[in-house]
């Protein structure tokens, strides 16, 4: 899958289109010219490879990093956070990756996030300064554009993750 470039307002925003997107591809994307909440989000990748890597400790350290990157406080979502969904999916699906259940709760917070949209309910004149409200809008989609991955978790042995997907599956269909 190639990453597509729009422009909007001026400034080039990346946006994925919402075929299935896997690991393999995380190089397709130009994590240097976006940004996740600290700036660039060039490490994104490594933060991923970190969780995919099967060492419960490196991927726990990862996925906290990751979501202070992409989902700050638990809420707020950035650039980065749409583009970084679908590799959390992947992970997801994957067996071996040790912290699953963490990464559901991470698509939730993703999904009930709603931040900037709020805020610019009450000051629309905020909308002309960034598109934070797309790009809560674009991760809230990207989580949704994967909900057939929850049956085939709710089938899982793991009571920690049958339960997170319950969770995130009730958040889905709010």
């Amino acid at each position: 899958m190639r990453p597509l470039t729009e422009h909007a307002g001026g400034e080039e925003t990346v946006r994925r289109s919402d075929q299935a997107t896997t690991l393999r591809d995380v190089g397709l994307v130009p994590w240097g010219d976006i940004e996740d909440s600290t700036g660039s989000a060039a490490a994104i990748p490594y933060l991923l490879a970190a969780i995919a890597s099967g060492d419960e400790a490196a991927a726990q350290d990862a996925l906290d990093r990751l979501r202070h990157r992409i989902c700050r406080h638990g809420f707020v979502v950035g650039q980065a956070t749409a583009v970084t969904v679908p590799f959390l999916w992947d992970l997801v699906r994957r067996p071996q990756t040790t912290c699953r259940a963490q990464i559901l709760r991470l698509l939730r917070n993703i999904a009930d996030a709603r931040q900037w949209e709020t805020t610019a309910a009450a000051y629309p004149k905020l909308r002309r300064h960034g598109h934070h409200v797309e790009w809560e809008s674009a991760a809230r989609h990207a989580v949704r554009a994967q909900r057939g991955t929850l049956p085939g978790l709710l089938a899982e042995q793991d009571l920690e993750l049958v339960d997170a997907t319950k969770a995130l599956a009730s958040t889905l269909a709010d």
